[in-house]
């Protein structure tokens, strides 16, 4: 089992920044690609951005590129999403998750952990 617990979601104004932490307890966390999600008011869970084992890899959404970094320290089993430039669009909950087998790191349903999620609202 590995349980993920997200925090650093807030209100932010359109244009400013929050970092998103998500802190692992259990099986080793360098096994695991990490991801995060968002899930916006009555739309589906959507990828935002992945990290595989060694960090060395990343892949955002076209919606996120260049203003979101996924980054993480492995010695403090720690995911992080810094994100820049905020846009009122960017309002959900957003989740992070474990996958053991990176390949298919786009598929939801093959993540194995999921946190609970943290609130994120940008304001106009």
């Amino acid at each position: 089992q590995v349980q993920l617990v997200e925090s650093g979601g807030g209100l932010v104004q359109a244009g400013g920044s929050l970092r998103l932490s998500c802190a692992a307890s259990g099986r080793t966390f360098s096994n695991y690609a990490m991801g995060w999600f968002r899930q916006a008011p009555g739309k589906e869970r959507e990828f935002v951005a992945v990290i595989m084992r060694s960090g060395g890899t990343t892949y955002y959404a076209d919606s996120v590129k260049g203003r979101f970094t996924i980054s993480r320290d492995n010695a403090k089993n720690t995911v992080y999403l810094q994100m820049n430039r905020l846009k009122p669009e960017d309002t959900a909950v957003y989740y992070c998750a474990a996958l053991l087998n990176s390949y298919y790191w786009l598929s939801q349903d093959e993540y194995d952990y999921w946190g609970q999620g943290t609130q994120v609202t940008v304001s106009t």
